[in-house]
């Protein structure tokens, strides 16, 4: 089987390079560009291609992924929102994923992005880099003690849990199916827990009826002073009611790994641009927020599982081992 990669870094190719050698019958090419309408014709003469979670899979790029016969498509990532399954329905091809690779590569971000923001990490190394050695406006709170509420309790959510419990915090939660693992997690509805918790985490996929999920009326639920953290996918939250609510002082602190306007920034390097008329700008204008590049995963374990995972996935399909069609795994 021969497999395209598109928007192949040097981590993707040295985790897969690594793991390579154990799945026969399988050659990999790698492009460092992106899958787009202009450059889908690089998939000619290939049985797949591979793709990451901002790669561009809607209707227009499937029709042309289908002219030229490719039936597989990879996804080395959980998500697949942004794929259009009604056209990869329509011609029969196959999509696989990765569905859980490291749960905890996720939840640590999450947790390192609220305990960053909370003691104000990203000023104080500014600061201390400059010789300001002064404490003033570095003041943080306790997570000992304090409520965490998790929106979305499925296994990212679930090792966030069990990270919160570590600190001492009470930890309730929101799903619509219960975690019965999660034995001293307390299952209350949405509004509830928004307006108990000290840390809001979300870790809940993105649907119709969670697009947006954290907006100027949630937002107005919260306590003050609450700590929002999303490694999720950036639309459950609604930018601009945000930014609003960040004006208007109602969270201590916001950290970022997933927004809406991440597609054009996400592993780019725009140093040298200026982002004048950019959401992006306006986030990270705000000296209590933290925004990172969608780098919850980043960990050499949860790599080795991506890597893992997407090439047995090829060679179950080569192999019969799956039912072809529109199967997302």
């Amino acid at each position: 089987m021969k497999i395209l990669f598109y928007d192949a870094t040097p981590y993707d190719k040295e985790s897969f390079d690594k793991e390579l050698s154990k799945y026969q019958g399988i050659e990999i090419t790698y492009q460092e560009i992106d899958i787009s309408l202009k450059t889908v014709s690089l998939a000619k003469g290939y049985d797949a291609i591979c793709a990451f979670v901002n790669s561009d899979l809607s209707a227009p790029v499937i029709d042309k992924l289908n002219e030229i016969g490719i039936k597989l498509i990879l996804l080395r990532c959980a998500g697949f929102n942004n794929v259009a399954l009604d056209k990869t329905a329509e011609y029969g091809m196959t999509i696989l994923r990765v569905p859980g690779y490291s749960p905890e590569a996720v939840a640590e971000h999450a947790m390192t992005l609220a305990l960053a923001v909370n003691r104000h990490l990203h000023k104080s190394y500014i600061k201390v880099r400059e010789n300001n050695f002064s404490l003033v406006g570095l003041t943080g709170i306790n997570f000992y003690q304090k409520t965490a509420g998790i929106i979305g309790t499925g296994k990212i959510g679930a090792a966030m849990c069990r990270l919160c419990k570590g600190f001492g915090m009470r930890v309730i939660a929101y799903d619509m199916y219960p975690n019965k693992s999660l034995d001293f997690v307390e299952y209350m509805p949405l509004d509830e827990v928004l307006r108990e918790s000290d840390l809001i985490s979300l870790h809940c996929p993105l649907t119709e009826e969670t697009h947006h999920l954290i907006n100027k009326d949630t937002i107005e639920e919260m306590k003050d002073n609450v700590i929002l953290v999303n490694t999720s996918r950036g639309a459950l939250v609604k930018t601009e009611d945000l930014i609003q609510g960040i004006r208007s002082r109602k969270f201590f602190g916001v950290g970022l790994d997933v927004y809406e306007e991440e597609g054009s920034n996400v592993f780019e390097n725009r140093e040298d641009e200026l982002l004048e008329h950019s959401v992006t700008a306006r986030l990270l204008s705000f000296p209590n927020v933290i925004v990172t590049s969608h780098q919850g995963f980043l960990t050499y374990e949860a790599l080795a599982a991506i890597s893992q995972v997407t090439l047995q996935n090829a060679l179950d399909y080569e192999n019969g081992n799956i039912e072809k069609g529109n199967l997302v795994k």
